[in-house]
């Protein structure tokens, strides 16, 4: 009688350390924008104007511009776990130094330590997912780690910005730094280890990775993911200044708006988890076309109120999305053996998006006021879509003219 085959075991879904990664992601997030919120407190307080504190932002990214991608290629052969951990108490000394900064010089010092971490960070963990999980539940996963950025911007950005107005903009930095040394020492019992190295078959050779089929794809996505964040944080490093200038909100309403902000934004990411996996596609173009409309909004409705926080909130829900639904894409477009790599290529896109946003729009404030910003954001979003569609048609004819070779 012929043996039955064995039965294929079905592997549990990582939850937990999808979570512990996520909690990561929120300190990350959390640490690289505690300086919106407190733009005008750090300006204050350091004798500076607001737009060199936006600075801080574009230093942070820049840093991570610059060694992201080296850092990564230099840690392929090392475990992801411990890079992890030792990434993560480089942010803890970049926050501490931020927080007894006793001078813009020494807090510029902190934030690209923080920058340098922040991009081996996001190089790792951003296809950590990847390697927990098979193919076809990326999408759920991806959504889980990125609901920690979503949480940054819905408790971690907006408490901040409250604790650093009631008591000081260092003491958000001490205890952001505590938060982060306390996830640390949890993560390395939580945190399940992976392996990340390629399976070569028996005589085969390595390919060099500048030869693999899948890079054109990563550079597309890359340049979308550019355009992108660059108008959305154009405004978004800004919108503390936006919302006190034109809008003439109260300054103790701020982190009241950016938990609005935030909020609508995790609503953004559970579409996100929906439809990275239903309609990659459309919710892409859907939530960037979103994101124009209500910025539109934004510059239209300064002098009422009830329309413009209904604005910023859809604004916030829009663009919640498209973070994890960008970085799905590029998990799909990659090959399993450059993930990494391209992991890190995306990081330097988010932040060259960044870090530009913030450095254009603090040139555009100086010279046509904060006003001018939403109009400048909604340019560079429409624009945006038109990247995102030409190069997805690029995209699809170039692999159908592969298969058909």
């Amino acid at each position: 009688m012929a043996q039955a085959p064995p039965k294929s075991v079905a592997h549990p879904f990582p939850l937990v350390g999808l979570l512990t990664l996520s909690a990561l992601v929120f300190t990350s997030v959390t640490s690289e924008f505690l300086p919106t919120g407190l733009l005008p407190d750090i300006a204050s307080e350091l004798g500076v104007t607001e737009s060199q504190v936006g600075i801080l932002v574009t230093v942070f990214a820049g840093t991570v511009v610059l060694t992201a991608a080296p850092l990564a290629v230099l840690t392929r052969q090392y475990s992801r776990k411990s890079i992890v951990i030792v990434v993560m108490l480089v942010f803890v000394l970049g926050n501490v130094l931020a927080a007894l900064a006793p001078n813009y010089t020494v807090l510029l010092i902190a934030r690209v330590i923080g920058g340098l971490a922040h991009g081996l960070f996001w190089a790792v963990v951003a296809a950590y997912a990847a390697h927990l999980v098979p193919k076809h539940q990326l999408g759920r996963a991806v959504a889980i780690v990125s609901g920690g950025g979503t949480a940054a911007f819905v408790m971690g950005v907006p408490l901040g910005t409250a604790l650093g107005h009631a008591v000081g903009w260092r003491l958000a930095f001490g205890v952001i730094a505590a938060v982060i040394l306390v996830l640390t020492l949890l993560t390395i019992t939580l945190l399940p280890a992976v392996k990340h190295g390629e399976n070569l078959a028996t005589g085969e050779i390595p390919l060099p990775l500048r030869k693999d089929r899948s890079i054109p794809g990563v550079v597309v996505t890359c340049v979308v993911v550019v355009v992108v964040l660059l108008g959305h944080n154009l405004l978004y490093t800004y919108i503390a200044p936006f919302l006190i200038g034109p809008a003439a909100l109260d300054p103790s309403a701020v982190a009241g708006v950016l938990l609005l902000y935030g909020g609508a934004g995790a609503i953004g990411l559970v579409m996100a988890g929906i439809l990275s996996d239903k309609a990659p596609r459309a919710g892409l173009f859907g939530g960037i076309m979103l994101v124009g409309a209500s910025v539109t909004v934004i510059g239209l409705s300064t002098q009422v109120q009830w329309l413009l926080l209904a604005a910023i909130g859809v604004w916030g829900m829009a663009f919640g999305a498209l973070p994890a639904m960008l970085q799905t894409r590029m998990l799909h477009v990659a090959s399993v053996r450059i993930r990494d790599v391209a992991s890190a290529y995306l990081t330097t896109a988010f932040n060259i998006g960044i870090g530009g946003g913030a450095l254009v729009g603090g040139i555009l404030l100086d010279r046509y006021g904060v006003g001018s910003l939403p109009w400048f954001d909604l340019g560079v979003t429409a624009l945006a879509l038109v990247v995102v569609v030409a190069t997805d048609i690029w995209l699809r004819r170039r692999e159908l003219a592969f298969r058909h070779k």
